[in-house]
């Protein structure tokens, strides 16, 4: 039986080689803005996992049986997730017997569908913060972004405990994966312009459609760009989605430098108009 699923036109996913019906009715398939220097998949890892503050924690039971949990966390400087865990909770008396353990964290500014936004999934093994050899640090990790913590932390069944990442899988939403080395994660920095994103493509998209529409003519190469919108943010360009006479396309337009400081977002889109209208003399 034929499948025709409504799906908002900007979420129409990549099929490439998936096993489907030959009957059923696939959405157009919506480009990925290529070109530009863009994150790392564990660039993208540190930056959603610095911005959220809970996620899915995932232990082992005493039978085998995966045990999924939603818990808060703090994050160490090398990435590491930091738990405040109760032995009252099933998943802490998972990981006093078995350390392994993962964490999967969605990008807390994505709105709407939920698969077309980011997340990471970080594995490895789980430490005691007594067990570990920065106690303090982690501590003060945890109660920083979870500071409601500070009411229970020293009750005699709460406990710090740490994931030492191993393992990282990142998933930017449809046709958008990757994996990280743990030492990757471990060195990667989060983006410092994510938290401003959301309000800077609204502005953008509603202020200055008419600079997008000259920076997507002047570098990106494709002809007869008539709209321009934005569509993602990060420190080293952005993401447009274009209207074209062949349809939908997108593309990417870099800065001249990697942004540095949460508040460089707007000189740097600022500097990019300026260099389009030089390019095309308008």
């Amino acid at each position: 039986m034929a499948t025709d699923t409504k799906i908002d036109p900007k979420l129409r996913a990549a099929v490439g080689t998936h096993d489907v019906n030959p009957d059923t009715k696939i959405p157009d398939v919506a480009p990925i803005a290529r070109g530009g220097r863009r994150r790392s998949a564990a660039e993208e890892s540190r930056t959603i996992v610095a911005n959220a503050t809970h996620g899915t924690l995932g232990s082992l039971s005493d039978d085998g049986t995966p045990w999924a949990s939603l818990v808060t966390y703090g994050v160490m400087d090398d990435g590491s997730p930091v738990f405040c865990l109760s032995t009252l909770a099933e998943h802490a008396r998972n990981l006093e017997k078995n350390r392994q353990a993962s964490l999967m964290v969605a990008d807390p500014f994505h709105k709407g569908e939920v698969l077309a936004g980011g997340r990471v999934t970080l594995a490895g093994n789980v430490k005691r913060s007594d067990e570990h050899p920065d106690e303090s640090s982690a501590r003060a990790a945890h109660l920083e972004a979870v500071p409601s913590a500070a009411m229970y932390a020293d009750f005699n069944d709460f406990s710090f405990w740490i994931l030492e990442v191993d393992r990282v899988r990142w998933v930017g939403g449809y046709g958008r994966m990757d994996s990280a080395t743990d030492e990757d994660y471990r060195n990667a920095e989060p983006d410092p312009v994510q938290p401003p994103v959301p309000d800077t493509n609204a502005h953008l998209n509603a202020e200055h459609h008419d600079a997008l529409l000259l920076m997507a003519q002047a570098f990106i190469d494709l002809p007869e760009i008539t709209e321009a919108s934005c569509e993602r943010a990060d420190r080293y360009g952005l993401d447009l989605q274009l209207v074209t006479p062949e349809g939908d396309k997108a593309g990417r337009v870099s800065f001249t430098d990697r942004i540095d400081t949460p508040g460089g977002l707007r000189a740097a889109t600022v500097d990019l108009a300026r260099r389009a209208r030089q390019k095309l003399g308008a």
